[in-house]
């Protein structure tokens, strides 16, 4: 009959496929300076904040039952590795994000302390959940009712126990806050003038 079909399967065999083309490139060509894109210019400080925002190494601290969904933001469910913040830390002096994550007591507000000191500049404080952010349930005499009356906190996360994507949301704020050059807010103990007293007697 002389009419083809349009919606006839098209086969291909590996013989009569264009050959792909070399992954060299000539020199010669294609790196001559002809005005076209290839300079990238930038800021120095904004490229130091983008660094630092997208490899938070968070120290590995955790006080209460938030301590569980921070873990689980690591796992491979949500996976805080997607935002260079995977790098847990053992020593304060290699880390320069603290999560407080739950309840901080009065015995355990100079160690806080210590350990946010030891932590080398520039650093920064995420607090998660409502026990460290504000005490939560237990408004008593052995709880610190807010972790900002120790150290200074950037982001606030909050929720009891607040989810892995809540904390991820948190650290995003947290890296946005970074992008933008926002600096720390004042730190408690040195505008007020108190001071923590640690477990052997000294001030900190």
């Amino acid at each position: 009959m002389g009419v083809k079909n349009p919606w006839e399967p098209v086969q291909t065999y590996s013989n009569t496929q264009t050959r792909r083309l070399s992954r060299e490139l000539p020199v010669n060509q294609d790196h001559k300076k002809n005005g076209d894109f290839g300079i990238l210019t930038t800021q120095v400080n904004k490229l130091l904040d983008w660094s630092r925002s997208s490899s938070l190494w968070p120290a590995t601290f955790g006080l209460a039952c938030c301590a569980i969904e921070m873990m689980s933001a690591s796992a491979d469910r949500f996976d805080i590795a997607r935002f260079g913040a995977e790098v847990f830390r053992a020593s304060p002096r290699q880390a320069d994000l603290m999560i407080v994550a739950g309840r901080c007591s009065v015995k355990m507000a100079p160690i806080v302390r210590q350990i946010y000191d030891q932590m080398p500049e520039p650093k920064w404080v995420l607090s998660m959940g409502a026990c460290a952010s504000c005490g939560g349930v237990f408004n008593n005499y052995a709880i610190v009712q807010g972790v900002d009356k120790i150290v200074p906190v950037d982001v606030f996360v909050p929720g009891c126990p607040p989810t892995p994507d809540m904390l991820l949301f948190g650290l995003n704020e947290l890296q946005r806050k970074i992008r933008e050059g926002i600096p720390n807010p004042p730190d408690p103990l040195k505008d007020s003038g108190l001071k923590l007293i640690g477990p052997l007697g000294e001030e900190l």
